[in-house]
């Protein structure tokens, strides 16, 4: 196990990373009492996803909602009171 003062993990931590990601424990002290446990992340393999790769929940309302295709278009009256405002004045 390897234990470093955070004064040092700041200046190590690429070294401390690689240490922890080959498997060896690393813990990072404050004022000699151990504050956190650097661990690696692995994959999350059992995240259910798309045939793309994207998670599942990207794109859940899939087919379920229609956009029409006038959707960014805007009434004559409403585009007009954008124009005329002072929110929005030409640059």
């Amino acid at each position: 196990m390897v234990v470093a003062n955070i004064h040092n993990a700041k200046t190590n931590l690429s070294k401390l990373i690689e240490r922890a990601e080959a498997g060896e424990e690393v813990v990072i002290a404050r004022n000699g009492k151990p504050a956190v446990r650097l661990t690696p992340v692995t994959p999350d393999d059992d995240i259910p996803r798309h045939a793309d790769g994207l998670p599942a929940w990207m794109g859940s309302l899939r087919g379920k909602m229609i956009i029409p295709d006038d959707f960014d278009g805007l009434d004559a009256e409403i585009a007009k009171s954008f124009e005329d405002s002072e929110i929005f004045p030409e640059a």
